[in-house]
């Protein structure tokens, strides 16, 4: 059997564009490798994601969900002074502006169950071998089926959705990591570790340690976990110790009392993991008959939680650019990724704000003091307010009080690849 849309990767980007090109009429088959969901991190959602939540009818079953309520974030110095918690609500008094912390597991198949709903064939246990090219075009996938079957799947267009894997970028050369944000994070869950009350359990907590080499980010999550990693520069964090994890994570923890000292009843729930050199942006977004929505795409720092935000963008984006595209009959890499430019200057502007983090000595609350006329594009990028939005304003000042990276445009008009 044939489709029209074969999407390799059940995450949040490969979700929604299943559902939204099965909910348009398009055959649609989901891949899924894994087949059962499992852990990752990524599980503070920014308020940006509501547009998408309520396009794919999925708010319901977030309010009833498990899922912790976010509400703000706050960020403590390497002193542990605490800011004023940053509430969501302040900027917009609407439902928009309250947000979840999600154990991707449960997160990750509620999304597939939605695509399932809206008429994607999903597949769980499906492991993609490749990407079938026929003269420079993507004709299908071949893939290990569940029951060990090797199948060759034709499809009209094959979307990329295989996370930090990145499948396709790989097998075509694209990939490509940023040299000046090489960085790592070490993290694990805990049991029983200190939340604050009310409005503010739910809280995201950005932690410097008392080094500034590394933070902490703190999530709280249901059931009375909380996630706690800590990110810093890939070779202090990881290849000048030597690669035990536990050790990191311990060392780093003996560096920030502040989240010591809410750990110090808690009971850690596995051991510390880590996920490397996590920033990189593929050079094309899109090529003749595929396109990459998601981490197979790109991913930055997770300093500002955008990585969720990003991938229900991309996947929305990409499933209205693929709709577009099989109604014109013309699947060229051009109509594909139409919606590239629009896409990177967001990723572009969340990634200014990274280095913005990453600049020792600089704050924000400086930067308001000297633009004060800024406050109202900082709260946007910081809840995701981003979308289609000019900020050259607020980066040409922003520019004047700390380093900002020299946004190298990626190769937007998509050309042909073949195999």
């Amino acid at each position: 059997m044939s489709y029209d849309v074969i999407v390799i990767g059940g995450g949040p980007a490969g979700s929604t564009t299943a559902a939204l090109t099965a909910e348009k009429g398009h055959s649609t088959l989901l891949l899924e490798r894994d087949p059962q969901p499992r852990f990752k991190i990524g599980e503070s959602l920014m308020p940006g994601t509501y547009d998408t939540f309520d396009r794919l009818g999925v708010l319901d079953q977030l309010k009833d969900s498990r899922f912790q309520r976010k509400y703000s974030v706050q960020f403590v110095s390497r002193q542990g002074k605490t800011s004023s918690p940053f509430y969501f609500r302040e900027n917009e008094d609407h439902e928009r502006s309250d947000t979840w912390q999600v154990l991707r597991s449960e997160f990750d198949q509620m999304m597939l169950d939605n695509a399932a709903e809206k008429g994607a064939e999903v597949q769980r246990g499906v492991k993609v071998l490749d990407v079938l090219f026929e003269d420079g075009k993507a004709v299908g996938v071949q893939a290990k089926m569940a029951d060990g079957e090797i199948r060759d799947i034709p499809a009209r267009v094959v979307v990329d959705a295989s996370g930090q894997s990145a499948f396709l970028s790989r097998k075509l050369g694209t990939r490509r990591y940023d040299p000046e944000l090489k960085k790592a994070a070490v993290y694990a869950h805990f049991e029983n570790a200190y939340r604050d009350g009310g409005r503010d359990e739910g809280a995201t907590l950005v932690v410097h340690t008392e080094n500034e080499d590394s933070w902490f980010w703190y999530i709280p999550l249901h059931e009375n976990v909380v996630s706690v990693g800590v990110v810093g520069g890939l070779d202090y964090l990881i290849k000048s110790r030597d690669n035990d994890m536990e050790a990191v994570f311990q060392e780093e923890l003996d560096r920030c009392d502040f989240i010591k000292e809410r750990l110090q009843d808690a009971k850690q729930l596995f051991p510390a993991q880590a996920t490397k050199e996590f920033s990189y942006r593929a050079e094309q977004m899109a090529g003749d008959g595929w396109v990459l929505v998601g981490d197979a795409y790109g991913f930055l720092d997770p300093i500002y939680s955008s990585g969720v935000f990003l991938a229900l963008k991309s996947g929305e984006c990409a499933a209205d650019a693929i709709h577009r595209a099989l109604e014109s009959g013309d699947l060229s890499g051009q109509r594909l990724g139409d919606f590239g430019d629009e896409f990177n200057d967001a990723m572009d502007a969340v990634k200014k704000l990274v280095f913005a983090f990453y600049t020792k000595d600089f704050s924000f609350a400086k930067f308001l003091r000297k633009y004060p006329h800024n406050r109202q594009s900082l709260i946007d990028l910081l809840v995701g307010n981003i979308y289609g939005k000019d900020f050259s304003r607020f980066f040409k000042e922003l520019s004047t009080m700390c380093p900002l990276p020299e946004i190298s445009p990626q190769k937007r008009e998509a050309v042909s690849t073949s195999s």
